[in-house]
């Protein structure tokens, strides 16, 4: 039972962390809105495929679980 309590607390901590920077990641960090995003608006048609944040966010993802995971 005391595995699954450490899992289920970093699990809380992940959340968190992850919260906060929905919370405040809009004022500091504009993904969604990088040069390289596409955006196409026609009528009442939009089309939005968020490529440059898809692939800044892949390179911080694997460079952040790489740090943790390495033996």
């Amino acid at each position: 039972m005391g595995e699954i309590g450490k899992f289920l607390m970093v699990i809380g901590v992940i959340f968190l962390i992850a919260g906060f920077f929905f919370f405040v990641g809009e004022k500091l960090l504009p993904l969604g809105r990088l040069p390289g995003d596409i955006l196409i608006k026609k009528g009442n048609f939009t089309f939005f495929f968020p490529l440059a944040s898809s692939i800044l966010l892949s390179i911080v993802l694997t460079l952040i679980l790489n740090f943790l995971f390495r033996r």
